[in-house]
């Protein structure tokens, strides 16, 4: 294969599953020969560092407020661009808006563009213009990466033939997390945003705070702080739930953490929780849309779902976990065995079998 040069795309690469694992992926296709370049839309105040041998190029070097319509013909006018500057093998992109800028930008010209969903295909593609992208426009590209079967199967029968389902990817750090977090706290990481529902946590925790003695750490930076925080507040709970920000060591994080918990209305393939399960914590979540924790936690054996948003099933799950350590403990170890199937080595095999194969 001559041309081995990757153009990997997405908006930014700050505070989110689907960011860490497109760097971590351009990452190993840098180790084995490539030239992987990541582009980004902009440049965020606070950024993932760029791996080792990486490069990173920014549409913008800061987020240019612009109607939506000009936005986008901007930043698919500079991604068209740079496909002609680098001649990329491929164009590999992540998440809704930059797949069908990436579709766009690559028409006619001599680059294979590989798609990838990351989310909830009925939230990410919802409504009219949505629908019109994920059915007709995604179908453009040359393959597309799924993460659930559930998300497949919402997209045209002609772009499956063309896709792969291929499960995140987890950081060997998170293997390596030392301790078992015994004397540790609850907690949970992701972006301060509706589709997390901290809010649920924070509410859930609250009811039985007065039994346990852990407090709870939130992990991750977004637009709800500020209501998260007054919700805090109106619960009395400023000593036991403390909002963290975000952090580039999470493993350390997690090294401290007796029980994680995912309370998300929907997600596509959680890394946090991955990364939890890696690290041996014992987990619990909802058994959110699109099918991402029900593909990796057998509840009762490596962990507990719950129904999403219930608020007093999600308590008592908690207060169980807490009170019971064997089980805790339980769950934790088998969590740990499970999380072989999330470990980089084999995740990346699949991933670059398939862009070979593509590009090939």
């Amino acid at each position: 294969m001559e041309n081995k040069t990757l153009l990997l795309y997405i908006n930014a690469i700050h505070d989110g599953g689907a960011e860490r694992v497109l760097l971590q992926l351009a990452k190993r296709f840098a180790a084995c020969g490539y030239r992987a370049v990541v582009v980004t839309s902009f440049v965020d105040q606070w950024e993932y560092p760029v791996p080792e041998g990486v490069e990173r190029l920014s549409i913008e070097q800061a987020q240019i407020s612009q109607s939506r319509l000009r936005r986008n013909l901007s930043r698919i006018k500079a991604l068209r661009r740079l496909i002609r500057e680098y001649k990329p093998a491929a164009l590999i992109s992540f998440m809704a808006e930059p797949n069908f800028r990436a579709v766009l930008a690559s028409r006619f010209l001599p680059v294979k563009t590989i798609v990838s969903v990351r989310n909830d295909p009925e939230r990410e593609y919802g409504g009219r213009l949505g629908r019109i992208i994920g059915k007709w426009l995604l179908p453009l590209a040359d393959g597309c990466v799924f993460q659930t079967e559930r998300a497949k199967n919402w997209f045209p029968k002609r772009l499956q033939k063309r896709s792969k389902i291929i499960m995140n990817q987890v950081d060997d750090r998170f293997f390596q997390v030392a301790g078992t977090g015994e004397n540790g706290y609850v907690m949970t990481a992701g972006r301060l945003t509706a589709q997390k529902n901290q809010a649920l946590l924070i509410r859930s925790f609250a009811a039985i705070a007065g039994d346990v003695e852990e407090e709870l750490r939130i992990y991750g930076e977004g637009e709800l702080r500020q209501s998260l925080e007054a919700l805090i507040a109106q619960l009395g709970m400023e000593g036991r739930i403390r909002l963290m920000g975000a952090r580039n060591d999470m493993p350390s994080a997690l090294a401290g953490c007796k029980l994680f918990v995912l309370p998300s209305d929907f997600e596509g393939m959680p890394n946090a929780l991955l990364e939890a399960m890696a690290a041996g914590r014992c987990c619990v979540s909802t058994a959110c849309p699109c099918g991402g924790p029900e593909a990796v936690i057998k509840n009762g054996v490596n962990g507990m779902l719950v129904p999403v948003g219930a608020e007093e099933t999600l308590s008592a799950a908690m207060l169980e976990l807490l009170k019971d350590e064997k089980k805790r403990r339980t769950l934790a170890n088998a969590a740990g065995e499970s999380a072989s199937a999330f470990r980089p080595e084999a995740i990346f095999e699949h991933w670059r079998e398939y862009v070979e194969g593509i590009i090939g």
